[in-house]
C-alpha cells in the first residue's frame, strides 16, 4: 500500500474538521454554547480532547468556524462576479438561490437558527471587522465578509433612490427587505410549504424589492 499524499492528508483533515463542526453545531444548538464543552464535542466526534486542539484552538474558534462556514455557504451566490457591485440580476439570483439552499439543507439551518438565537452567540458577530474585503479574500473565509455583504446591500438600495426619487427612503426599504428575508427564511425551514407556494412568495419578494 503506497503512502498517502499531501492532498490525501489534507482531505482527511478537512473531513475531520467537518465532522467536528457538525457535532459542535448540533450540541451548541440543542444544549447551549456555554453548556457544551470541548470534551463533550470530542467524545461525540470520536476523537481525543487533545486531538481536538489540533483542529481548533478553542471553543470560540470552533464557533467562529461554524458561523463562517454557514455564511460562506450562502455568500457564494452573492455578487457572482465578485466585483463589489450588486446588480438587479445578481440580487434576484441571490434571493432565488436562498430558497433552494434553505430547502436542501433544512435540518442544518434549523440548528443554525437555534444557535444564533443565543445571546452569547449573537455577541460573537461583533468581533467581525468592518473593513471591506479585498478581491482575493472573497472565498478565504475571512472574518470581514459579513460587513462586505451588508455594505453591498446598503449600496444596492441607495442606488434605487436615483430612480424612485427624493421621497424614497433606501434605509427603511433595506430594513424591510432584511426583516422580510429573515421571516421568509424561518418560515422556509420550519414550515413544509409546497414548491408552488414558495415560488409565488419568492416572486413577490423580488417584485417588491428588486
Amino acid at each position: 500500500m503506497s503512502p498517502r499524499t499531501a492532498d490525501q492528508f489534507e482531505e482527511i483533515r478537512e473531513e475531520k474538521k467537518t465532522l467536528i463542526m457538525d457535532v459542535a453545531l448540533e450540541h451548541f444548538a440543542n444544549e447551549g454554547y456555554h453548556a457544551t464543552t470541548i470534551s463533550h464535542i470530542a467524545r461525540r466526534a470520536g476523537i481525543s480532547k487533545g486531538l481536538m486542539y489540533n483542529y481548533f484552538e478553542s471553543k470560540e474558534a470552533l464557533l467562529e468556524a461554524i458561523l463562517q462556514r454557514s455564511v460562506i455557504g450562502i455568500y457564494r451566490y452573492f455578487d457572482l462576479n465578485k466585483d463589489g457591485y450588486l446588480s438587479e440580476e445578481e440580487f434576484e439570483f441571490f434571493i432565488r438561490k436562498i430558497s433552494v439552499v434553505l430547502h436542501e439543507k433544512r435540518s442544518f439551518w434549523r440548528l443554525f437558527f437555534q444557535l444564533v438565537m443565543q445571546k452569547e452567540v449573537r455577541e460573537k458577530f461583533s468581533v467581525l471587522s468592518s473593513e471591506p474585503l479585498k478581491e482575493t479574500e472573497f472565498f478565504r473565509g475571512d472574518e470581514k465578509f459579513l460587513s462586505t455583504i451588508s455594505g453591498m446591500i446598503t449600496d444596492y438600495f441607495i442606488r434605487k433612490k436615483q430612480i424612485k426619487g427624493p421621497s424614497y427612503d433606501p434605509l427603511l426599504d433595506m430594513n424591510m427587505f432584511l426583516i422580510t428575508l429573515k421571516g421568509y427564511a424561518i418560515t422556509r425551514i420550519y414550515i413544509d410549504d409546497n414548491d408552488q407556494d414558495d415560488d409565488k412568495t419568492i416572486n413577490h419578494i423580488i417584485e417588491i424589492f428588486k
